[in-house]
């Protein structure tokens, strides 16, 4: 088993794909400055196209460089390695890949090969593989620095366990997490855990607990289940078999996984290529819908901006502002609880709905009938803080009234500007256990291709203004 965990894996393939089409560029830009530097240099232009004889060595050095360069350790420790490792790194890896075309030119008598094309494109991809490096360390260690992007995880077993564990991480991984609390299960009761999970907006519990008991380990693993917490237990502790697991590594220490969420996949990676393609795309179509609604509101309800933000739980409960066209009068907030009083909740559940909510002016309801107030919400999709498609976020007050813990598992996925309600009948959905189970749904049956449909079918319900209020 490989010391690399999954996420790890992906992350560098991820970068090795990106390095390739970077050496394939270079090459590109060296065969399209051959001319000019020949004439510039006095020499003759025999009239060949500049990949002539050249397309062995691109089919060669583009797949094997990133291959080398991972051999090198190029793609190993990026936060925690000197800027002069990295560049050493990347030397040895391209003097091999040298190596290795001058043997194949030789050995195979590969004639008519464009020196200049060959040198000056391996410079160009020296030099895009050198930025990318110093662009990827330079993000990687403004996000570790930044408590917000660290995974939030609790470290469950003793002092002993935790503090070895800890010790043991490797700094790759170790400045990616905040640790929020270190748990003994032996000592404390599962309800303690399940109420750190809520309070922290966790994301990963960490089971160390040899010496525990099964049965208390099984119940802290099941209340990770419900909230849609990852369960990761050291494979040494645990000998019987349970439900989906999975095998995964932490600095060379191996793991057994419990996910309820979808898993790190290609599939995850085209989402969030999905998502920022697709916001742009709805901004520029939509651009001239944001100008009206601005104007109409400012006309229909003086007094207030345009725009309206609200703390919402997001990815593990985790707040963020979410932006929106005001559609309500300007002291709305304040109201909420009179109009609760006077005019009750068509919602069973924390979740608040009125269908005649006295508090929307009459162009804010227009706004809501065609989901234009839900257009800046793109803005949140491009910061990273909601995808496309979702469960819904909701108010942080209405997640704290949340009293099943299994209705928090639709935290476990990025909130959404759409989602299965919103196609099903939006507003035409009364009861919570119902909107929560078409979310644990969606979460349970994810793949992209699901996502296009919810997305194609969300056109129709918007434009005919579906179970919309």
């Amino acid at each position: 088993m490989s010391d690399r965990g999954a996420k790890q894996h992906f992350s560098i393939q991820l970068l090795q794909i990106f390095d390739a089409i970077l050496i394939w560029l270079g090459f590109v830009l060296a065969a399209a400055v051959r001319g000019p530097v020949r004439t510039l240099l006095g020499m003759s232009d025999p009239g060949e196209t500049s990949f002539e004889g050249m397309t062995w060595v691109v089919y060669i050095v583009v797949p094997l460089t990133p291959l080398v360069l991972e051999r090198f350790g190029y793609y190993d420790q990026l936060i925690s390695k000197r800027w002069s490792q990295r560049f050493g790194d990347l030397v040895r890896g391209m003097l091999a890949v040298i190596f290795i075309v001058g043997v194949v030119t030789v050995f195979g008598k590969m004639d008519g090969t464009r020196r200049l094309v060959l040198g000056s494109g391996i410079l160009f991809s020296f030099v895009f593989l050198w930025l990318r490096n110093q662009i990827t360390t330079r993000v990687l260690r403004a996000r570790a620095a930044d408590e917000g992007f660290r995974e939030r995880v609790v470290l469950a077993g003793s002092d002993e366990e935790t503090t070895t564990f800890a010790e043991s991480l490797e700094p790759a991984v170790a400045e990616t997490w905040k640790v929020v609390a270190r748990f003994d299960l032996s000592r404390r009761s599962v309800r303690e855990l399940d109420e750190i999970l809520k309070k922290e907006s966790v994301q990963r519990v960490i089971f160390l607990s040899r010496h525990t008991e099964f049965e208390r380990v099984a119940q802290a693993v099941e209340t990770c289940e419900v909230q849609g917490v990852e369960a990761w237990i050291g494979a040494t502790f645990l000998r019987t078999q349970v439900a989906r697991p999975s095998f995964d590594v932490i600095s060379g220490q191996p793991m057994l996984v419990f996910r309820s969420t979808p898993e790190l996949s290609w599939q995850l990676f085209a989402k969030k290529v999905v998502d920022v393609v697709g916001a742009l795309f709805v901004v520029a179509v939509t651009l001239p819908l944001w100008i009206v609604a601005a104007i109409g509101i400012r006309l229909s309800s003086p007094g207030a901006s345009a725009i309206f933000t609200q703390e919402r739980a997001g990815l593990y409960g985790r707040p963020f502002r979410i932006i929106k066209f005001r559609t309500m009068i300007p002291n709305a907030e304040s109201l909420l609880n009179e109009i609760k009083e006077e005019h009750g909740n068509e919602v069973d559940g924390p979740a608040f709905k009125l269908a005649t909510d006295p508090r929307i002016f009459k162009f804010g309801h227009f706004l809501r009938k065609y989901s234009i107030d839900e257009l800046p919400q793109m803005i949140n999709v491009l910061r990273g803080e909601m995808s496309l498609v979702g469960p819904r976020p909701l108010p942080l007050h209405e997640i704290e009234a949340i009293a099943n813990s299994s209705h928090r598992r639709r935290l476990s996925v990025k909130p959404g500007v759409t989602c299965l309600w919103q196609i099903g009948g939006r507003s035409d959905i009364t009861d919570f256990e119902e909107w929560v189970k078409l979310d644990v749904e969606y979460i349970d049956r994810w793949s992209i291709w699901e996502d296009f449909r919810i997305l194609i079918k969300t056109i129709p319900a918007v434009l005919f203004s579906k179970g919309a209020r």
